[in-house]
């Protein structure tokens, strides 16, 4: 038994079991990210002695519980890592932006004091792109994070530092968030498990960039695993209103083990009009319909001309219904940044933001001058496409899609392919719950995996699906970054 290879729920049996201490299962952990994050830089900022201590308290907790016949408390000892922009007490929060490098969150985030309250303890919090508005995980003030299975390539983003860790078996599980597909994308890239919720399930208090505004819709929160096993749990734990977050609410979640396969109906998108998928990645969506298939689903092939305007309405929900400070106000830590003066001082390598910040502070400039009135058109049609998917998907239907266009790029080529990530953002505009999980590899060696979507409130049945596909395919395995 090797506890670098076990899910959340197996590492806290055997906590609970007494089988292992919950020091002996921090210590594993650090040792692990000791090991491997030189090579990732995936952890950007550690809290090992802090979680020493309370992996110490977990013991006494678990002595003192067990004598009195008390609820052990669902994930006592069990190590997690933390996206750099939930505010964990004390450590930095940055998103990223060189201007915010010091700011120290002063409380810890809803979902991070849900967690701990579960008895998790944090190991450390991990990287994600400047302002976490890109599939590439870099900033100035951490850097860039490398693919544990391929170090020459990125691990995606924005969450690309957790599923970084987490697949190279330093954490068993952690926190990310979604925009546009932030929590799934690095998620497939780097081969793990991982949940979208249903939009507004989970509370976003202390999150940064915090957003409370009806653009907020189009942002989730949730948990990145090693194990399907995992998703629920850690759903159920994070879940819910926290009488700070105005837009969430109290949504009945069901349970993965009630759902019969042989009653699922599945769709699955095999040939987007955008963008075009990789045939490795178009491949892996057909192999996975197929086995739900011949697992007594009923399956079938599924498009809609509206696909090619996704990020039409991505864009104009999010430029339309935000209340909050825009991009270029959120670099400059609420002060505008100086657009022309800082695209001056790139090419001379003085500029404090990367190239793809700059090139999305323009960006979000051109998209003021579109017309209000075609951004309306498009946040209508918007709301269009979600009943016409809830609809053809019922309270038994799933819709399988990839979860990007192709498996990790190299470094910087994401550039050229600015569109890859509208598979996700597909289901951050309907507010659908979605589950990514592995599906092997390709030919050099590189993750593939499917994003299982289903109509809101159906996050039980995306998993359980998810589940069974994890059984199919064998699901994560641990990555052994080398240097080469």
């Amino acid at each position: 038994m090797d506890l670098l290879d076990l899910s959340a729920t197996e590492i806290a049996r055997l906590i609970r079991r007494r089988e292992v201490t919950p020091l002996d299962v921090v210590d594993h952990h650090i040792a692990r990210i000791e090991a491997v994050n030189p090579l990732l830089n995936a952890v950007v900022v550690d809290r090992f002695a802090d979680a020493r201590e309370e992996a110490r308290q977990a013991k006494e907790t678990l002595a003192k519980l067990k004598r009195g016949k008390k609820r052990i408390p669902p994930l006592l000892g069990v190590p997690c890592t933390v996206k750099e922009f939930y505010a964990v007490k004390g450590l930095p929060s940055t998103g990223g932006i060189v201007r915010r490098q010091f700011h120290r969150a002063e409380k810890d985030s809803t979902a991070v004091q849900r967690l701990r309250t579960a008895g998790a303890i944090v190991l450390g919090i991990t990287n994600a792109p400047e302002g976490g508005l890109w599939s590439e995980t870099n900033n100035r003030v951490y850097g860039r994070t490398n693919n544990p299975w391929d170090l020459k390539r990125t691990p995606g983003g924005s969450s690309g530092g957790e599923a970084a860790i987490i697949a190279a078996g330093g954490a068993p599980f952690g926190l990310g968030s979604d925009l546009g597909g932030s929590i799934r994308i690095p998620s497939a890239l780097c081969g793990i498990a991982s949940h979208k919720p249903t939009g507004w399930l989970v509370p976003g208090t202390g999150h940064f960039p915090e957003m409370t505004d009806s653009a907020s819709r189009l942002q989730a929160f949730g948990p990145m695993v090693r194990r399907v096993e995992d998703l629920m749990p850690l759903l159920r734990i994070l879940a819910g209103p926290d009488g700070v977050d105005p837009n969430v609410r109290e949504t009945p979640l069901g349970d993965p083990d009630a759902v019969d396969l042989s009653g699922v109906r599945v769709f699955f998108i095999e040939d987007p009009p955008r963008p075009k998928l990789q045939p490795a990645v178009r491949e892996a969506v057909q192999r996975a319909a197929k086995a739900l298939e011949n697992r007594g689903a009923t399956v079938e092939p599924w498009t809609s001309p509206k696909l090619r305007r996704v990020f039409g309405m991505w864009s104009a929900i999010l430029e339309t219904e935000s209340t909050g400070s825009a991009y270029r106000e959120m670099l400059g830590d609420g002060k505008p940044v100086g657009l022309r003066w800082e695209l001056l001082k790139y090419p001379l390598g003085r500029s404090e933001h990367i190239s793809i910040a700059l090139g999305l502070m323009l960006l979000e400039s051109a998209l003021k001058w579109m017309p209000k009135g075609s951004k309306s058109k498009l946040v209508r049609e918007a709301a269009v496409f979600q009943r016409e998917l809830e609809d053809l998907l019922g309270e038994d239907g799933v819709l399988l899609h990839a979860p990007y266009r192709s498996t990790a790029l190299r470094h910087h080529e994401m550039l050229l392919k600015p569109f890859g990530f509208l598979p996700t953002a597909l289901f951050n505009v309907v507010e659908f719950p979605a589950t990514t999980v592995p599906l092997g590899f390709d030919d050099r060696g590189l993750p593939l995996g499917v994003q299982v979507a289903a109509r809101r409130g159906n996050d039980h049945l995306t998993i359980a699906v998810a589940r069974s596909l994890e059984d199919l395919f064998g699901g994560w395995v641990r990555a052994e970054p080398t240097a080469r």
